[in-house]
């Protein structure tokens, strides 16, 4: 079975686990559901984020059963090691706290969620089964609702969705960012006087505002110990700032140009 179209890398996505002694924890504070909302959330949110990328045909592990039994009947194979990376995400921690105030005088009861977790992401080489990056993000979220009391209503549970859905989303999508980055890192793929086009757009971090550092490639970097390859050097030859954002492609004025050439790398300013 060949996956992928022509330009595309392909990413496999192992079904999102948390460590057992995460499931253990939550079962001790009775927050088993909450946990597996969040199982849930995260596995579908990584998807779709891979997907918005438009970098790569995207493949999930979550949905096995249903792509081998397609491929069976179509009478071909199905192989995830035709894919080019493997994403595997493990929840690590995860905090669903609730603090109830109340307020007999005026006859309500103050409630205040907050809910915190925090995800490894590995991304290993499909092919070789090697480890490329390990790395962990870590959200949070806090909500606050108000009831009266001895009247029963569904905010409490609408509450919890709605902070596992937005912390799913911003996490899923810093992950899918960190992949994209190993797979294609940020380049200039055309340059017009002050103005540079970069290979970046829509459902990546990139946004108009944002600062980046644009560098030259040199010669490959060779650990002298192991003799592994430790990429190419780096030189800083200027700066851009992000002046408009499309869906594939984004459009960047030239702040300061000390050599900035067509395929040179680019990464984000952290202010």
């Amino acid at each position: 079975m060949q996956l992928g179209a022509q330009g595309l890398k392909t990413v496999a996505v192992s079904k999102v686990k948390a460590n057992p002694s995460v499931l253990a924890s939550a079962e001790q504070a009775n927050k088993t559901l909450s946990i597996a909302r969040m199982l849930e959330a995260v596995d579908g949110q990584i998807i779709s984020a891979l997907q918005e990328t438009r970098k790569f045909e995207v493949i999930a592990r979550s949905d096995a059963d249903a792509l081998i039994e397609e491929a069976a009947a179509a009478g071909r194979s199905f192989d995830f090691g035709e894919a080019d990376y493997l994403v595997v995400v493990t929840i690590d921690d995860f905090q669903d706290i609730v603090q109830t105030a109340n307020f007999a005088t005026i006859g309500k009861t103050a409630e205040k969620r907050l809910i915190r977790f925090s995800v490894v992401a590995k991304i290993y080489d499909a092919k070789t089964s090697k480890l490329i990056e390990s790395a962990n993000f870590q959200e949070e979220a806090m909500d606050l609702s108000e009831q009266v009391a001895n009247i029963t209503t569904d905010n409490n549970q609408s509450m919890t969705d709605g902070l596992l859905v937005g912390l799913t989303r911003t996490i899923s999508e810093k992950v899918s960012n960190r992949v994209v980055d190993i797979a294609y890192p940020v380049r200039i793929i055309a340059k017009t006087g002050k103005i540079v086009t970069l290979n970046r757009g829509d459902g990546s971090d990139i946004a108009v505002g944002q600062m980046w550092e644009a560098f030259a490639l040199g010669e490959e970097l060779i650990d002298p110990d192991t003799g592994i390859s430790l990429g190419r050097e780096e030189v800083s030859v200027g700066t851009i700032r992000i002046t408009r954002v499309s869906p594939k492609t984004s459009q960047a004025g030239i702040i300061d140009d000390f050599g900035i050439e067509k395929l040179g790398l680019v990464r984000r300013v952290v202010q």
